[in-house]
């Protein structure tokens, strides 16, 4: 498809790809509307005729009104359509409110989260706090594939060069991106993965999480244990 119709009442359509002179469009309602002329991408075409005077109706609402006759596939554009705004300095806007049927809520096929946030996956993270530690994420990370089974579709980790040795404003970037990283609501369960000897310390992550959900999110310092 390379055009769009945005609301069925609109008497144009959007080209999302230059339509060529003599391209046919499918038209829902019209049927076969052939481009005039040239339709640049990101502009619109009309789909009907309208007089001279008439509002050019687009998102189910006027936008403005056409200068002469527009007959079905020309192009409309600055050259052919002004504003319905009066005025020179001060403007004035008459708005119409078409008639909006109620429709029933959608839903989707989600996760719905502790904290109320809906889920389009629902995976296991680890996170390093440093680069040290990218290749023991990679084989806990392949290691614990005989996890992903039922509503859990799969444990992936985020390997980065960075949280060793920096400082300053570098550092806390670092510090903040992991930390909203591990907020996401795809992530069911977040494991923070530390070397022990950082600066990106488990306590500064701690720090920057602040108030967090202690059954979602979890921490491994790699130097405290034997064997991680």
């Amino acid at each position: 498809m390379n055009t769009i119709q945005i609301n069925p009442a609109d008497n144009v359509i959007v080209a999302l790809s230059p339509l060529a002179k003599g391209a046919a469009v499918a038209v829902p309602g019209v049927g076969e509307v052939v481009a005039a002329e040239d339709i640049p991408q990101g502009h619109k075409m009309a789909v009907r005729a309208i007089a001279a005077g008439e509002d050019v109706v687009k998102y189910g609402l006027p936008i403005g009104h056409v200068t002469g006759d527009i007959q079905p596939g020309q192009w409309l554009h600055t050259h052919n359509v002004k504003t319905n705004l009066s005025g020179e300095v001060e403007y004035v806007y008459n708005p119409t409110h078409p008639v909006v049927e109620p429709v029933e809520p959608e839903t989707f096929m989600g996760f719905r989260r502790a904290d109320g946030r809906a889920a389009t996956r629902n995976e296991l993270w680890i996170i390093p706090t440093v680069g040290c530690v990218n290749e023991v994420a990679r084989a806990m990370c392949e290691q614990a594939q005989d996890l992903v089974e039922g509503s859990l579709e799969g444990v992936y980790y985020f390997p980065h060069p960075f949280g060793c040795s920096q400082t300053g404003a570098d550092h806390a970037q670092t510090r903040r991106l992991l930390v909203a990283l591990s907020r996401h609501a795809n992530a069911a369960g977040v494991l923070f993965l530390s070397l022990g000897c950082e600066n990106c310390t488990h306590q500064q992550v701690l720090d920057e999480l602040g108030d967090f959900d202690h059954e979602r999110v979890r921490f491994l310092t790699c130097q405290d244990v034997a064997d991680e």
